[in-house]
């Protein structure tokens, strides 16, 4: 006789809790409450400025004010503020926000937030409604409040850092081109709030670099349990809709939370602009960032570093031309063909680190090859002089690209510049790397340099060029100095 079938109410409850949202909720209020906390102490700083240091001109003795006149204002303030904060979206930031980013958008709420308190005091003609007084507030509010935030940041990478508020990701679908580059999102976010674990897949199947296969996807039930999963990421071909959902199903019985890759990697969707006609949802695709007066924001920046580079630097370079000059035979600059944005050649300069001749060995040496894909590296590369080995290690060989730059065929931040050999054997998306101006310097240099796989460089890439902003790049150059100084993974 057949079993009698629970009903919906009667069904068995989940395996396992749900996500705990306790941490992320409690980090929220202390965030809020560092900003109230800023607050205040910068409107109070302000005070003190104006009305007892008097900075900004002596204040007669009819119009000076007591702190206690100004209370009510500085619990309008505070108010004000919370409001203006929440309406620019401060406390549900997108994930990998930069801390220049946050900022900017710190910047632009307490603008607004003085603007209508000011209004407010003014139009209501308060006696205590001093000027200097508000400017002194808002800078000193975005100052406090940027740090505030900063020193969040720092707390919230110290408790990742011990696994704390880490989720444990595992990717369905990993093998495939969608499955990948959502690994390599996940593991390359700047937040670092998931680490994945592994990637499962309908068929058996190798690891992908630093991705381990973990198992086929009807092996799910078993790895949810045994790998104690926060969440599973769903990477599938639209083609696998009844694969979906049944892992769907899956992780709302054991309580573990899921997302859902639209199967739309050919479209590029992480930078989308959605509309609607009637309720009907159109998806209308971006373009690179990269582009318009974002382009001329990044030329301008190019310029004005290289310039100042190549006239600070410039006795260090003659220095080190001599030095490579008294060593070994040959010219001091090496040119090399290079493929740029668009595809378009140009020859790019380099202080010579290899023998003269060391071109014509590099058949010989093939054999030797550590990188992957189309790239050519070797560690103890025996082609290298006694100084060039000392200018890889440090990368002072590459300062003569600051001339590239300077002349626009390079920038300071960028996909570094491939060989035409090597775009040869590329595949059609990685071609996607061209898109951009070639850079001095690139997120995978500052994630690990050569020692990362070449298809996960390609996606670095991708992602740079695809998730552009100023602050990225001043984020990459300042993460460029340690990496240099460190000689990590640089051969």
């Amino acid at each position: 006789m057949n079993a009698p079938q629970q009903t919906p109410s009667e069904a068995a409850p989940p395996e396992s809790g749900r996500p705990d949202h306790t941490l992320p909720t409690l980090l929220n209020l202390l965030l809020a409450l560092a900003d109230l906390l800023a607050l205040n102490l910068a409107f109070v700083a302000a005070y003190l400025l104006r009305y007892t240091l008097q900075v900004g001109g002596e204040i007669p003795g009819e119009f000076d004010v007591s702190y206690p006149d100004y209370v009510p204002i500085q619990a309008a303030m505070t108010a004000i503020m919370v409001v203006s904060y929440l309406l620019k979206g401060l406390y549900r930031l997108p994930r990998g926000v930069s801390w220049i980013d946050e900022l900017s958008a710190v910047l632009s709420a307490t603008s607004i937030g003085v603007m209508v308190l000011f209004a407010m005091v003014s139009m209501t003609r308060y006696p205590a409604s001093s000027r200097a007084l508000f400017i002194y507030f808002w800078l000193l509010s975005v100052l406090a409040v940027g740090l505030s935030r900063l020193l969040m940041r720092l707390l919230r990478a110290t408790l990742r850092r011990r696994g704390v508020g880490v989720k444990r990701v595992v990717v369905v679908g990993g093998n495939n081109a969608l499955g990948r580059r959502v690994m390599h999102g996940i593991a390359t976010e700047r937040s670092a709030a998931s680490r994945v674990i592994g990637f499962v897949d309908l068929e058996p199947c190798a690891d992908f670099g630093r991705f381990r296969f973990l198992g086929i996807v009807r092996e799910l039930p078993r790895l949810v349990g045994e790998l104690s999963l926060d969440e599973i990421v769903i990477a599938l071909p639209a083609a696998s809709h009844d694969q979906m959902l049944r892992i769907m199903d899956l992780c709302r019985r054991k309580g573990v939370g899921f997302k859902v890759v639209p199967d739309l990697y050919q479209m590029r969707l992480n930078r989308v602009d959605v509309d609607s006609i009637n309720g009907i949802p159109l998806i209308a695709v971006s373009e690179s960032q990269i582009r318009g007066w974002n382009l001329v924001l990044k030329r301008v920046l190019d310029v004005a570093v290289s310039i100042v580079v190549l006239t600070l630097l410039s006795p260090a370079l003659g220095l080190i031309a001599l030095i490579i000059k008294l060593d070994s035979p040959g010219p001091v600059l090496f040119r090399q063909v290079r493929i740029g944005r668009d595809g378009k050649s140009f020859a790019l300069y380099k202080f010579r680190s290899m023998r003269q001749d060391a071109e014509k060995q590099l058949d010989e040496l093939l054999c030797l090859n550590e990188a992957t894909g189309p790239l050519f590296k070797i560690r103890d590369d025996p082609r290298m002089t006694r100084v060039g080995r000392f200018l890889r290690r440090t990368s002072l060989d590459e300062f003569p690209q600051f001339i590239n730059v300077f002349r626009g065929e390079m920038s300071l931040v960028g996909p570094r510049p491939p060989l035409p050999q090597e775009v040869e054997h590329y595949e059609e998306w990685h071609m996607r790397r061209l898109e951009a101006p070639p850079g001095l310097t690139c997120l995978w240099q500052v994630s690990g340099r050569s020692e990362i796989p070449f298809d996960e460089m390609v996606m670095l890439d991708i992602y740079y060029i695809e998730n552009w902003s100023l602050g990225l790049d001043l984020g990459i150059l300042l993460r460029t100095i340690p990496a240099v100084l460190s000689g990590g993974g640089a051969f």
